[in-house]
């Protein structure tokens, strides 16, 4: 009798064990930023958003930002679909052709709110894109735009097709080569960081950038003139993923709880977090004597022409990369986007 009552008190003090909080295994999760820890990506977007993680599963699943990237900016992805590291976050554009699918919401005119942007590209990627193969071995968390990027020039408003025939315009990705090309100018490849010595070496004559970015890559005293494309002149993209195997050891209650303050409520976080960035690059650049000016009519012609054949040639080239009709999710991603504009 008395190892009977030894056995159930041994019992009763497993279960309340296994009930006790403090006893609950807590999963870690590692995270790459390639970014500084300062910049508003890291404590904007991504440190709230872990700290949401965190409540809402009870701190059995919690995020560390590893103390130095996994890898390069470009190896992001496959740095999450291989689990070199757990979540992972970087551009579409930095594998353009793996990514073809996302292409739409990078051309020229497709918005200027980025919240609504954003939020449009979820939904369009959850209604067209999620069994797609092209985004296998991971779990989409959140997308988001950049807030769109516009011509910025050193010494002069560039308002016709004459004031960029020959101009060397630092770049990056196919989509903004394009413009640039069709444009009459020449494409410089490099990376918006590098835009200073650039124009400091006189190896550009301008540069393409979202305001946020004049602002933050201190590029402000070197251009002085932006020209503003309605709807923006091109945009790029960004994901959120986590490694698919690593998500699917969590337990169905703390999946579901990651995805319901990710998702769509992440992509709108994000957005939301790029229009207040633009929004106050564009007063300080206002309130320091920036020059802003609009393009006239025949480059705005020509804008709109190049959008037009890209998006053909897209809907050419989407069935063989698992895209039946890319016409009918473009015009998805537009409709939403006027909606979530309003």
């Amino acid at each position: 009798m008395s190892n009977y009552k030894t056995a159930l008190v041994g019992l009763a003090f497993t279960a309340l064990a296994a009930l006790s909080p403090v006893s609950q295994a807590t999963t870690t999760l590692t995270l790459s930023s390639w970014l500084p820890p300062s910049h508003f990506v890291n404590t904007d977007i991504l440190q709230p958003w872990m700290q949401r993680v965190s409540e809402v599963t009870d701190g059995r699943v919690k995020i560390e930002v590893l103390p130095k990237p996994a890898g390069t900016p470009v190896r992001h992805w496959e740095l999450a679909r291989k689990g070199v590291a757990d979540i992972t976050w970087g551009n579409f554009t930095y594998e353009p052709e793996r990514f073809r699918h996302i292409w739409f919401a990078e051309l020229p005119m497709m918005g200027s709110n980025t919240e609504a942007t954003s939020v449009a590209l979820w939904r369009t990627y959850e209604k067209y894109l999620s069994e797609n193969p092209a985004f296998s071995g991971v779990v989409m968390l959140g997308v988001g735009l950049l807030g769109g990027g516009q011509f910025h020039h050193p010494s002069k408003a560039v308002v016709s097709p004459g004031d960029l025939q020959g101009q060397k315009v630092r770049m990056g990705g196919p989509i903004q080569k394009r413009i640039i090309e069709d444009l009459g100018a020449v494409p410089v490849s490099a990376p918006g960081t590098r835009a200073y010595e650039l124009l400091e070496g006189g190896v550009i004559d301008a540069s393409l950038h979202g305001l946020e970015s004049v602002v933050n890559f201190k590029l402000d005293g070197k251009l002085r003139y932006t020209t503003i494309v309605p709807n923006a002149l091109y945009d790029a993209t960004a994901f959120i993923v986590i490694n698919e195997r690593k998500f699917k050891t969590l337990s169905a209650e703390d999946q579901k709880a990651i995805l319901e303050v990710s998702g769509e409520a992440l992509s709108r976080a994000w957005g939301q977090v790029f229009d207040q960035q633009m929004a106050a690059a564009e007063k300080q650049l206002r309130a320091n004597g920036h020059q802003f000016s609009d393009p006239n009519a025949e480059l705005l012609a020509q804008i709109e022409a190049i959008r037009a054949n890209m998006l053909q040639e897209l809907q050419e080239v989407g069935p063989s990369i698992g895209v039946a009709n890319y016409q009918e999710m473009v015009q998805f991603y537009e409709d939403q986007y006027k909606i979530l504009s309003q």
